[in-house]
């Protein structure tokens, strides 16, 4: 295949993921601005309910991020038998996994008024997790289940199931938050049952297409048996998954306390900043995900020139995006922080003000972001977690977290230099990750080629 053969299949398997992940992204952001418009103690308790539930739900997903390069490699070898069990094994795990952070869910307000935070907040957040938490194991399902068809290349099914998700969680907010069309008026309970809803709806929907459009995998027959061989598989290859996703978001969390130690206003213009660039984000991690794919293929072929086409699309693709978002974060920065400050806020110049000065340092951390999340999904397709789980989480707490701080503080840069700090962390992790796919993917490709378990 030509590289312009490997940049096409790349931009049309990342693509829909690239939807797919601004569809979920669009979920949360319709709950903050539903609930907003319901109460400001709402918004508050669904802030803090909102890090609370994803801190668990970020860590179990990681057994679902891992199926989507062990199902590339196994389609690549044309191991229907592989795929089965693999998968089946990521489901028995994500429902141990929701088993095992049920009870913290349950009994989340005593958790969170104990951990010191308002009472009155704690006990509306509590509501929320009590009722939400019973869709995590649908989430955890439809998270297995989305990375399986995306490890076969049917990424548009994963778009559409998406969108599909988004509506109905849209709906289920209007109508249940505010009590519309015939239905109680329940608030922040409201919204978490809509959560619920949407996770149901995904997952009937991508449950009913696996079993209809891929019958010859059989997921769902037998599915009580264990198989303990592959059980094992997945869970060393899916936890460190797992823990460099929550050092990633555990790293943007501590950011936003450290924003919060300088002020209202710079916290404020924290959280929207944060917003814009996780959209951008979005790019990056649907282009990551098929570099995971792509990579997956060229292991299960034991193809290197595949390998490095794919990889070399995937970079070019990311940083043709990172192009774009520097375009509009230094050239609109007014108009891209405004959709989210209302023009009554008496503090909408001082927001803006400060967001400029975010989004542009925003744009300097895009190349490293891109670069580091892109080496992570090779590394992955190479089911290579353990070694880059280390060097990212070095990157992001033991480079960018002291550096935030550093710039911030004892340097005197405020919010600028928390961004900064954020910034040095992640291009050390993209130099990290980078260094290892590019010294070691070959060889580690040429070593686990012909390596599969068989049935």
């Amino acid at each position: 295949m030509t590289f312009g053969g490997h940049l096409r299949a790349v931009l049309a398997l990342g693509l829909p993921l690239v939807g797919g992940h601004l569809a979920q992204f669009a979920i949360g952001l319709t709950d903050t601005i539903m609930v907003g418009w319901y109460g400001v103690p709402e918004l508050a308790a669904l802030t803090l309910s909102a890090s609370y539930f994803f801190t668990l739900y970020i860590l179990g997903s990681g057994f679902a991020w891992a199926i989507m390069p062990m199902v590339a490699t196994f389609a690549a070898r044309g191991d229907e038998v592989m795929i089965r069990r693999s998968t089946r094994m990521a489901l028995w795990l994500s429902i141990l996994y929701f088993a095992a952070v049920l009870p913290l869910l349950l009994f989340a307000g005593p958790i969170l008024r104990t951990l010191g935070q308002d009472p009155e907040i704690a006990a509306l957040a509590g509501r929320y997790l009590r009722l939400v938490g019973w869709g995590m194991l649908p989430a955890l399902g439809v998270m297995v289940l989305k990375n399986y068809l995306a490890g076969l290349e049917h990424t548009r099914a994963v778009l559409w199931i998406t969108v599909a998700g988004a509506v109905a969680n849209g709906l289920a907010n209007y109508a249940l938050i505010f009590g519309n069309w015939g239905m109680p008026e329940l608030g922040i309970e409201g919204a978490a049952l809509a959560s619920v809803v949407a996770n149901a709806v995904m997952l009937g929907c991508v449950l009913a297409y696996a079993l209809r459009r891929l019958p010859e995998h059989r997921l769902m027959v037998r599915f009580w048996r264990p198989d303990w061989e592959m059980f094992a598989r997945v869970f060393s290859l899916g936890l460190p998954i797992g823990l460099t996703a929550l050092a990633e978001v555990a790293l943007f969390a501590a950011s936003s306390v450290m924003m919060g130690w300088l002020g209202t206003v710079t916290l404020a213009a924290h959280g929207v900043a944060i917003q814009i660039a996780s959209a951008a984000f979005m790019l990056q991690l649907g282009l990551s995900n098929a570099a995971t794919v792509r990579a997956g293929n060229a292991l299960g072929r034991g193809d290197a020139r595949h390998l490095v086409m794919g990889a070399r699309a995937a970079l070019l693709l990311g940083a043709l995006g990172v192009a774009l978002s520097v375009l509009a974060f230094l050239g609109a920065p007014e108009f891209l922080l405004g959709a989210f400050v209302g023009s009554d806020e008496p503090a909408r110049d001082a927001i803006l003000a400060t967001g400029t000065g975010l989004l542009a340092m925003a744009a300097l951390f895009q190349l490293g972001d891109a670069a580091q999340v892109i080496h992570l999904g090779l590394l992955r397709g190479l089911q290579d977690t353990r070694v880059p789980m280390v060097m990212a989480a070095l990157a992001y707490w033991g480079v960018g977290m002291p550096a935030a701080w550093v710039c911030a503080f004892p340097l005197g840069l405020g919010g600028i230099g928390v961004w900064l700090g954020l910034s040095i962390g992640l291009a050390v992790a993209a130099l990290g990750l980078g260094w290892r796919f590019w010294t070691k993917g070959a060889a580690m490709l040429g070593a686990q080629a012909g390596g599969a378990v068989r049935a």
